[in-house]
């Protein structure tokens, strides 16, 4: 290559840093475009950019030496389950370290993101407008902005609550809530934290169950829930075993599901992770309702006929993939999900990839680490894309998988099992690279938790 590649990265949080780490060390000539005026993105509370959904007492969900990029540990003082305050120093760290700060263009909003007039299929261009009127061309650019930004609202309960109404992406800490009588609409992540935070504050507190729940304890015999099931997450390990084992091992922690009042369901849902909802539920300080059948005021009835009156409600409801910034033609809409090749790339369009637009059953940054490798040998010229139907076949094929395995809702359109994942990735890549002539050569995608991992520097 003569000339650099020019490539212009939308999103400064851990996806976004993540991939100009990467293209940087292909020599390639990288900005990064942030609407704030700090890295980390969601892991920032009361981050800038006004798109962090982070609550005071968030920490993260999967265990920190699983959370960690193949490349840098987190300091061996952090918690087994950090903070956002750790990993947003994590993060700041990751990006110093690796050379990307200087490459970070703050408290720059983008809103136009399209194909440049000298676009062509074998030599892309790509048009990125700022809010300030900049128009900067790329030869590729990749799209980190996240999926979890833009509440999914239910008018049922937005507008016909009469107390206080908030998304839980608004929600901060337990003090304004204090003895009122609080409904929480959901059981994913932020909605069991948001009620096990109000749990010992607040009058009452009912959390409003849709759909089951698997909710997998932190801890297990004093060690991180991943620690203890790590041996089973091997490929060659059969996926009904893996799942009943799974399943067992939160059986024995947890107790029944329907038990503490969660439907059942004869389809999978995404897991949820908490050290302490299923207390609050034993203790009676959270109580647990199927569904909701009306709101009258401040009265809510429930799908079995009780009513209750409350102060405030707090959906927790989800979020709408929000790209108002792309060319309509790049991509169709869908609330949730992305219609994307190996969930990275549009199928008609070139140089535009998407990265960590996933729902997953481990770490993104573990995940998101496995992308970036794999569409950095198309970029390289290393590798080669299949044709349209190809891809298009691949599309259909996992969205009949989702709609096959999880319950309909919004938050399951783009659920991701990293195992399968990344072993398509590494079977993909394979055939890519033949196509491009190139010798086949393991990147490490499948593989990735069994990189070396570089050791911090002191300070």
């Amino acid at each position: 290559m003569t000339t650099r590649k020019s490539v212009g990265i939308v999103g400064a949080g851990a996806a976004g840093l993540c991939g100009a780490k990467h293209m940087l060390e292909e020599g390639l000539e990288v900005t990064v475009y942030e609407i704030g005026s700090n890295v980390g993105g969601m892991w920032v509370y009361q981050n800038d950019n006004g798109r962090s959904s982070a609550y005071k007492t968030l920490h993260i969900n999967t265990a920190r030496d699983l959370t960690n990029f193949s490349d840098f540990r987190f300091d061996e003082t952090v918690p087994p389950f950090p903070s956002h305050w750790d990993m947003a120093r994590y993060l700041t760290d990751y990006t110093d370290h690796f050379g990307v700060t200087p490459r970070i263009r703050f408290n720059t909003r983008v809103v136009s993101v399209k194909p440049a007039p000298s676009y062509t299929h074998d030599t892309p261009r790509w048009q990125i407008t700022t809010e300030r009127g900049e128009v900067i061309e790329h030869d590729t650019v990749i799209l980190a902005t996240g999926h979890l930004t833009k509440p999914l609202e239910v008018p049922m309960f937005r507008d016909a609550f009469a107390g206080e109404y908030l998304h839980s992406h608004y929600y901060r800490d337990p003090a304004r809530f204090v003895g009122k009588r609080v409904c929480v609409v959901g059981v994913g992540n932020s909605a069991l934290d948001i009620a096990s935070d109000l749990a010992v504050t607040s009058e009452k507190v009912v959390l409003v169950a849709r759909s089951s729940a698997l909710v997998i304890p932190k801890l297990v015999f004093g060690r991180p829930f991943w620690d203890t099931i790590k041996p089973f997450y091997k490929p060659w390990v059969p996926a009904w075993l893996r799942t009943k084992v799974l399943k067992s091992l939160v059986y024995v922690v947890q107790g029944d599901m329907t038990a503490l009042g969660f439907p059942a369901t004869s389809k999978r849902v995404h897991a949820t992770s908490n050290a302490n909802i299923v207390n609050h539920i034993k203790y009676r300080r959270v109580l647990v309702e199927n569904g909701i059948e009306k709101i009258d005021g401040k009265h809510v009835t429930f799908a079995n006929g009780r009513t209750e009156e409350f102060d405030t409600l707090i959906a927790a409801t989800g979020y709408v993939i929000d790209l108002d910034f792309l060319d309509e033609r790049v991509i169709e809409r869908h609330e949730s999900r992305l219609d994307l090749y190996m969930r990275i790339v549009p199928p008609d369009w070139r140089g535009l990839y998407f990265l960590a637009y996933f729902n997953s059953d481990t770490a993104l940054n573990w995940i998101c680490e496995g992308q970036v490798r794999w569409l950095r040998e198309f970029e390289m010229g290393r590798a080669q894309l299949p044709d349209r139907s190809e891809m298009l076949a691949d599309i259909a094929a996992r969205n009949a998988w989702v709609e096959g395995q999880f319950k309909d809702t919004p938050r399951h359109g783009i659920e991701v099992e990293h195992l399968p994942y990344f072993a398509d990735l590494k079977r993909t890549l394979r055939l890519a690279q033949k196509r491009a002539g190139r010798a086949v050569r393991d990147v490490g995608i499948a593989a990735v938790n069994r990189m070396p991992h570089r050791k911090r520097e002191a300070g």
